[in-house]
């Protein structure tokens, strides 16, 4: 597929097709029950986030979005207890 048809492509993609592909790629077939190849797996997920970045849909609505766990910490690690950490026991110690 040429780049000027892919940018028409991801240009005239609708909500609802967006939603075919992403799901498609989810279970890994189409609609129809085909398995998506390789390449079609690829070249969906392109698809999928070029009109995530053009469309402005919300990081945590984005393919491969993943929360970020903390445990209640902030994102440098501080706040986190030493036991949390795995520091709680004094690694020279006995056990």
């Amino acid at each position: 597929m040429s780049d000027m048809t892919f940018d028409r492509m991801i240009s005239q993609m609708t909500p609802t097709i967006y939603a075919s592909l992403k799901q498609g790629v989810a279970l890994g077939k189409w609609p129809d029950g085909r398995r998506l190849t390789a390449d079609q797996k690829k070249l969906c997920l392109e698809a999928m986030m070029r009109y995530e970045a053009e469309n402005n849909v919300p990081d945590e609505e984005r393919v491969g979005y993943l929360h970020q766990r903390t445990c209640g910490a902030g994102s440098d690690g501080s706040g986190v207890s030493p036991e949390m950490a795995g520091l709680g026991r004094d690694a020279t110690s006995e056990h």
